[in-house]
């Protein structure tokens, strides 16, 4: 019997149909989360004037919502790790898509706030396990780019949600956008079809006829047979014990934190800006399709600074990449402030976009590499649920700030603060105590049989 180690026919292997696959999947369930997520800052005026909202309650409504998703990052995500992971997607598909049509028919604020607070739960868990799933299944030599190029698929879906509020709302109104939500669901057959479980998943279960078909997906001449030890028990041996609890052994408890201040202000900064950045620009001037246009670019700059980041990252390593990200972001914001030339503002806000959806991108993938296999998605998904924190208090605060007499641009400059707490909460990662998949070659301790040890 010949030993398999998975994780490194994976890391060694090239790109290729199956992993096509799995990208595309990631990337729609993804677009779907980042267009549900946008809906609320682009529908935002309409929705205001419909169901007669002051600021402050519009931001406590964002805020209700992110609790929905803070809560979702937690049971979900951590749930994903001892259901699997498809289950979890499958679920949180399901949520977001029935809910947010549901919510585009409530009568009044009080059941959407409930509608919306339901399919946040599915916004919420689905993130952390779509990256753990992308990341277990990308090859090493340019896994931060293929996570951080699926991720992009989170801004295609809020630019589309921009551009169809941009062309459609004003004749077919905020709730229409939300009608749309359902698309996913209509689709979830073929994703069970067709998606793969995690192997981690299949390795503590002993289903080595799954994994054999898997790995011989990936590697083609690999001949992998049901016969073959999967690592059973040392992958059992490593998943014992509460996975929460993990996160703080194995000398990673300061990169633990330092992770969740991380990423704490990056959703602040994320969530602030899908929330009010239309309602900013519409207070500095600009019409209702111009000030979503702001929506649009920021989305641009996201996938921009995901794919040059990504591109970065396997040639500098992530922890530079995202320190001169975050400051940037900080000298970006200062500038937004600042300055009332319409192209420099397009340019900023496209840096601006770089600098948080596309530095919370590169985290991802940071954070899901640091943990080893077994308790990925719990890492990323604890992480993400703390960070939501920030992404709750977000629309509130800034909502504050618009309310007072301070002239909306410069509510920019608050974003400059969390910027620079995320590139001091980088210094702090030890990364000498992360796993990012190095791999021991089991034939220096396991004897090799008459077949090879892989």
């Amino acid at each position: 019997m010949r030993i398999v180690q998975t994780s490194q026919v994976i890391a060694e292997s090239k790109f290729n149909k199956f992993h096509l696959l799995v990208f595309l999947w990631c990337f729609y369930a993804i677009a779907f989360d980042g267009f549900d997520i946008a809906l609320y800052g682009i529908g935002l005026p309409l929705m205001m004037q419909d169901y007669e909202l002051t600021l402050v309650e519009a931001g406590a409504i964002g805020s209700y919502t992110l609790v929905g998703m803070m809560l979702g990052s937690f049971l979900l995500g951590s749930l994903s790790d001892l259901i699997g992971r498809k289950k979890i997607l499958a679920i949180c598909m399901v949520l977001f898509s029935v809910f947010s049509l549901l919510a585009g028919l409530a009568p009044n604020s009080l059941v959407f706030t409930i509608m919306r607070f339901i399919a946040a739960l599915g916004m919420g868990g689905l993130m952390p396990a779509v990256i753990a799933v992308m990341t277990e299944y990308s090859p090493k030599k340019n896994r931060a780019l293929i996570v951080a190029t699926m991720y992009c698929g989170y801004s295609i879906g809020a630019i589309i949600a921009s551009l169809t509020g941009m062309y459609l709302m004003e004749s077919l109104g905020w709730r229409f956008l939300y009608w749309l939500g359902i698309i996913p669901l209509l689709t979830l057959p073929l994703f069970l079809k067709q998606f793969p479980e995690s192997l981690s998943y299949y390795i503590l279960r002993n289903q080595g006829d799954k994994i054999a078909k898997i790995l011989n997906r990936v590697n083609p001449k690999g001949d992998y047979q049901a016969t073959d030890d999967f690592e059973y028990a040392s992958v059992k041996e490593r998943s014992k014990g509460f996975p929460a609890k993990k996160l703080f052994s194995d000398n990673r408890f300061i990169s633990t934190l330092a992770f969740w201040m991380a990423v704490f202000s990056c959703l602040l900064m994320i969530y602030g800006l899908n929330t009010w950045l239309p309602k900013i620009m519409q207070g500095s001037g600009f019409g209702i399709s111009s000030s979503l246009s702001f929506s649009l670019v920021l989305g641009v700059g996201q996938i921009g600074g995901s794919l040059l980041g990504g591109y970065l990252v396997d040639r500098i390593g992530h922890r530079n990449v995202l320190l001169c990200m975050f400051l940037l972001g900080a000298l970006c914001f200062i500038s937004l402030s600042s300055t009332s030339n319409t192209l420099l503002l397009y340019v900023l806000i496209a840096i601006g976009g770089a600098c948080t959806g596309g530095t919370q991108n590169l985290v991802n993938p940071y954070i899901s590499e640091f943990y080893p296999q077994e308790m990925r998605t719990t890492g990323l998904s604890m992480t993400v649920g703390i960070g939501r924190i920030g992404a709750i208090l977000a629309p509130l605060i800034i909502g504050l700030l618009l309310a007072t007499n301070l002239e909306p641009q410069k509510a920019f400059m608050a974003f400059a603060i969390p910027s620079i707490v995320g590139g001091v909460a980088f210094l702090l990662v030890q990364e000498k105590h992360g796993s990012f998949d190095r791999i021991i070659k089991t034939s220096n301790t396991l004897p090799k049989t008459k077949n090879e040890t892989i």
